[in-house]
């Protein structure tokens, strides 16, 4: 694999595509509840994200509304998997070039032999816009759901979307 892309390489495609957004720099954020303050600044859906393994060695990357309980015990049901452990840090960089906290949709771009399989949440496709990190966790990016989508196939990826709450299924 190449060196992964960096923030600068994301921006330089996305712009590439004709994708617009808006990009707030902050502290460093690691968790759901340190991203309080850029949640009031940026409308839209807060993602949290995943990087999972399956017993049969597939990877996912679970992209949800900051808001949705992920049931991992309960999630390969639902999306037809093996039991899922979280993925190793040197893994995740090998696989997505981002490391621990880091971790994003936008990591797709540096998923070159298309090896992880992305999952939606449900709940985080309602909203008309949606923020994720931008390969790095100092900064947050708003971006319009149908140009994430864009952004996306673009990667050669295609995301499969779930419930990833309660027990329903697809």
């Amino acid at each position: 694999m190449s060196a992964p892309k960096t923030r600068t390489d994301l921006f330089a495609y996305l712009e590439q595509l004709g994708i617009q957004t808006k990009t707030l720099d902050h502290p460093p954020l690691f968790t759901v509840a340190e991203s309080a303050e850029v949640e009031r600044a940026l409308p839209g859906g807060h993602t949290k994200n995943l990087f999972l393994k399956d017993a049969n060695g597939a990877l996912i990357l679970i992209v949800a509304l900051n808001t949705t309980q992920v049931d991992l015990k309960g999630l390969p049901k639902v999306i037809q998997s093996g039991r899922l452990s979280f993925g190793k840090p040197e893994l995740l960089m090998e696989a997505l070039g981002v490391t621990p906290g880091s971790v994003c949709v936008f990591s797709l771009i540096n998923d070159e032999t298309r090896r992880v399989r992305l999952i939606f949440d449900r709940a985080l496709m309602a909203h008309q816009t949606m923020n994720a990190h931008p390969l790095e966790n100092t900064a947050t990016t708003n971006i319009a759901r149908a140009d994430l989508l864009r952004f996306i196939e673009a990667t050669n990826h295609s995301p499969d979307v779930f419930t990833l709450t309660g027990s329903a299924t697809g």
